[in-house]
Formats: C-alpha cells, sequence, structure tokens
C-alpha cells in the first residue's frame, strides 16, 4: 500500500464464495484490518463465513444491502455474472463519494456495458477485473488465504477510470499474492474464451455426454486419471459457467467453431490412418503443453494436497 493511501475502515464483498471467502482471508493475512461485510443469498453459506471469521457482519441480498456501500471503501462483486446488472442497479446512486468497485467476473465487456449503464457519476471509480484462479470447490467453506499466490490477476480499467483506483485494486490484489496485470476488456474476453470457457464447455459436455450413456455405469467405473484430470473442471458450478458461457457468446462460439475444425481434421487422420499427420499434431501439442507447463508451473505457496487450480 502506498504510504499516503488512507487504511481501508469498510469491505463489502458481493458473494461470499470461493473467490470472494479467499480475498477476504488473503486481505486478513495481508494485515488488513477494514470491517468486511459480507452479502449473499444464502444464510447458510453466510453463516459458515461467519463462523470461520471469513466476514464480520453478514447481509442477505433480499435486504436493502446496498446500504452497506454508502461508507464503504471498497465493493467487490464475486456473485455470478448475470447478477451484476441487478447489482449495479441496486448500488446506482446510493455509493459513497470515495467508494471504488471493482469485481471478479470471467468476462468484461459484459460488466463493462452494465457499469456504464448503471453506475453513472461513480464510473470513474470502477475497475473492472478477473483473478485467474479457483478450484472446483465452492461456498465460504472453500476458501483459502493462498488461493491468489503467484496467480495473475487481470485488470481491465475503463479510458475514464481514474489511476487512483486501479492502483489500490491492484494494491489489494497484490496484498493477496497476486501478480497484477492490465488487459483491454475485449482482448481479455477473448484469450479466456480459448483458455478457459472453451476447456470448461468441453469437459461438462463430455462428462455429460458419457452420463446419458446406457454404459454409463461402466464407463465411470473404469475411468482412472486421464479421464480425471481432464474433466476435474466439470464439477465446477452449473451456474457460473451458464452465466459465463452465454455472457461470452460471440467469442466462445468462435472458439468452438475452431476447435470443431481441429477435431474433424484429426477424426479424417484416424480414419486415413495417416500417422504422420496424426503424430505431428500429437507432437506439436505434447511440446506446447510441456512448455507451457515449464512457465507456469504451481506457486509453491498452495500445498501439494491442496486445491488445484481451475481458471475462472
Amino acid at each position: 500500500m502506498t504510504a499516503d493511501a488512507p487504511a481501508l475502515r469498510k469491505i463489502v464483498i458481493v458473494g461470499v464464495g470461493l473467490i470472494g471467502a479467499s480475498f477476504a482471508l488473503a486481505q486478513r493475512a495481508a494485515g488488513q484490518t477494514a470491517t468486511i461485510v459480507g452479502v449473499g443469498r444464502g444464510r447458510a453459506n453466510l453463516d459458515d463465513a461467519l463462523n470461520a471469521s471469513v466476514i464480520d457482519r453478514a447481509v442477505l441480498l433480499e435486504s436493502d444491502w446496498a446500504a452497506e456501500t454508502a461508507d464503504a471503501d471498497l465493493v467487490l462483486l464475486a456473485a455470478p455474472v448475470a447478477q451484476f446488472t441487478g447489482l449495479l442497479v441496486a448500488m446506482a446512486g446510493r455509493l459513497g463519494a470515495h467508494t471504488i468497485v471493482t469485481d471478479a467476473g470471467s468476462t468484461k465487456q459484459d460488466v463493462v456495458a452494465a457499469a456504464r449503464a448503471h453506475l453513472g457519476a461513480a464510473l470513474p471509480r470502477f475497475v473492472p477485473g478477473h483473478p485467474i484462479a479457483g478450484t472446483e470447490h465452492t461456498g465460504a467453506k472453500a476458501g483459502f488465504a493462498a488461493l491468489f499466490q503467484g496467480r495473475n490477476v487481470v485488470l481491465t480499467p475503463l479510458p475514464e477510470t481514474v489511476p487512483t483506483a486501479v492502483e489500490r485494486v491492484a494494491e489489494l490484489w497484490r496484498a493477496c499474492g497476486a501478480q497484477v496485470r492490465e488487459l483491454d476488456p475485449a482482448v481479455h474476453d477473448r484469450i479466456f474464451a480459448a483458455v478457459s470457457h472453451l476447456p470448461h464447455v468441453l469437459a461438462f459436455a463430455l462428462v455429460e455426454a458419457l452420463a446419458m450413456r446406457p454404459d454409463a455405469e461402466d464407463i465411470f467405473r473404469y475411468a482412472a486419471s486421464g479421464f480425471r484430470d481432464f474433466t476435474r473442471i466439470a464439477a465446477g458450478s452449473p451456474e457460473m459457467w451458464r452465466d459465463i458461457a452465454l455472457a461470452n457468446r460471440a467469442a466462445l462460439l468462435a472458439e468452438l467453431t475452431a476447435y470443431r475444425a481441429q477435431l474433424d481434421r484429426v477424426a479424417a487422420m484416424i480414419e486415413a490412418g495417416d500417422v504422420g499427420a496424426l503424430e505431428a499434431v500429437l507432437a506439436r501439442a505434447s511440446a506446447a503443453r510441456r512448455a507451457w507447463g515449464a512457465r507456469h508451473a504451481a506457486p509453491t505457496s498452495v500445498p501439494a494436497d491442496g486445491p488445484r487450480e481451475s481458471q475462472t
């Protein structure tokens, strides 16, 4: 934190799931003394967050929760992206004069459009963000302070976003152990359609297709590590991934079309028995995956038996 930045007194986290809870715990681990208010739909999950000292106070979404934002220094929207428009509408005109708003959504162009439509005078204090971390687990109980250690957090500030707001949000993520980067919202959505949204849709689709087969019981009985590793992310939140797929539909559909064409190419090689072409595809893929793995090894701060990464 910069020397002239005043200490935060109150943080409001809307959506105390894996990301929201982990952000709160990471802030506490970094010495943050602000009061943390958790806002959510379910009383049981909020009670879990209270009992684990993730948050100091709990407010149900069905109540007048936006009143909490009037004296907040920071509001983090960590709910499913389909809820953002309603959340922004509820906050409009009620935010404090210095309240910074940020989010943890996996898509950015839709979030930016909603903020432009509803935040009004508070728009220059909105800093769109996306922490590139997660697991297949959900809820406040899934949160842990080391989730963001060594991970990227992408900020996609608007042209009118004030630099001090961007820097304050970046400081908070760096305090979580994250590496902060910036992207244009459209570039962000195109990249993550390819490396996050597409893989999740493929995993969900494969598991659903196999589960619907009459021999599903035998298939799952003999499934082993390859199936486990490829489909782990299909255990994630259906609601969240439904919202992400629809919010980023144009970029995701383009990636699905390209992937379908690649599958057709590989299928043609197998059908033709084209050993050389098939091996060349597999070799290029293997080399690219190994190179990526060498550059992006899992941070050592996360226990080996702890939650595994799933980009969101």
